[in-house]
């Protein structure tokens, strides 16, 4: 029986075309997902020209692309996959810091999230690699993904944040600092929120977006590119300010510790510890819990696993207020889901309300 047959007759299966120049690459990605009973390979093709004549054919679920390709790159390709036959793309590629603008410049072109090319030169257990690779490729393929890319492709006005601006009298602001965490879908969901930030915004952003070490830096420049409010990766030692967004950065975890009585400043940790996903939206979320009791505002976003719940479980027992993610505009709603099923979240929200409602409330 033809793959094709088999997925006809178990439609609940993803299909997966995948597109590299490097056979090895294609064999290893192959092999990871067809031990999956869930997947199955449709095709491969050597670079993005074959690429869209095999999606045109074989129409899958998702596909994997190369960065870097002879004949027609993954960028090239992309462009005419999101303009012709919309699909969820998953680019492969370099933890470099040019491979990292490149992705980053996907991500902003449709692409849905990204895998590292580099799968042996990993400190993590290839097993994991495998398992995390497997479970996004089924997260976005049963996922109906296409409509949030049809979506992304509609010019939309920016929203009329007017009804959120509210006057208060002074002293009587109670969040006191904001704390966003997100994974996979996460890069597009902050560039739908930050920009609408207004410039004087009256306190302090934190973010964990799980990446690699070198895609932090250029992702908050870019961030802080399209943004009113100020945006840069972390460093060490960086204070807390309104108006500033600090973005965890990429190369371990972010925690906020009190430098005196009225400066709370950054503390970047590169140990080993019990969290498993780098940064950690819960490192970061315990240490605002504690230094900020009763007067934290987190927002979790799309991604995939539950990092973040133990953290966010801190931000509501000290008092604070919880957003989540509504499952229709998340890529995949696995951390904001663990935050709603564990009934921490005041309110959850469309992708469309969040900058707004984080307006309303500080």
């Amino acid at each position: 029986m033809s793959p094709i047959n088999k997925i006809e007759i178990r439609g609940y299966m993803v299909k997966v075309l995948i597109v590299d120049d490097s056979a090895f690459m294609r064999n290893a990605i192959s092999s990871m997902l067809s031990s999956d009973k869930d997947i199955v390979i449709v095709g491969t093709a050597r670079d993005g020209a074959e690429a869209l004549e095999k999606i045109a054919s074989l129409k899958p679920d998702v596909v994997t692309m190369d960065v870097e390709m002879p004949k027609m790159d993954g960028i090239t390709a992309l462009k005419h996959i999101m303009q012709k036959n919309p699909v969820p793309v998953i680019m492969v590629s370099s933890l470099t810091s040019e491979g990292a603008k490149v992705t980053l410049e996907a991500l902003e072109l449709g692409a849905i999230d990204f895998i590292p090319k580099n799968l042996s030169d990993l400190s993590i257990n290839i097993v994991k690699i495998k398992d995390l690779l497997i479970e996004k490729i089924k997260q976005i393929g049963k996922k109906d993904t296409l409509k949030l890319l049809l979506k992304k492709q509609v010019v939309t006005k920016t929203p009329d944040l007017s009804k959120y601006v509210v006057s208060r009298l002074h002293g009587e602001r109670r969040i006191g600092i904001v704390t966003i965490g997100t994974s996979t879908g996460g890069p597009g969901a902050l560039q739908q929120i930050i920009p609408h930030l207004p410039k004087d915004f009256p306190v302090p952003v934190v973010v964990a977006q799980h990446m690699p070490p070198n895609f932090t830096k250029p992702f908050s420049e870019r961030l802080n590119q399209l943004s009113k409010i100020a945006v840069k990766e972390a460093d060490e030692g960086d204070m807390l300010k309104p108006g500033l967004v600090l973005v965890a950065p990429g190369r371990g975890h972010m925690r906020l510790k009190r430098l005196r009585a009225i400066e709370t400043v950054v503390n970047i940790s590169e140990a080993k510890d019990e969290f498993i996903y780098r940064p950690s939206v819960d490192a970061l979320a315990l240490s605002v819990a504690d230094l900020y009791p009763g007067r934290a505002l987190g927002v979790m976003l799309t991604g995939m696993g539950n990092d973040g719940l133990k953290g966010f479980s801190a931000i509501k027992k000290s008092g604070g207020r919880i957003f989540a993610q509504d499952e229709k505009t998340c890529v995949v709603f696995g951390m904001p889901k663990a935050v709603v099923e564990a009934g921490l979240a005041d309110k959850v929200l469309s992708l469309d309300e969040i900058a707004g409602e984080i307006i309303n409330s500080v």
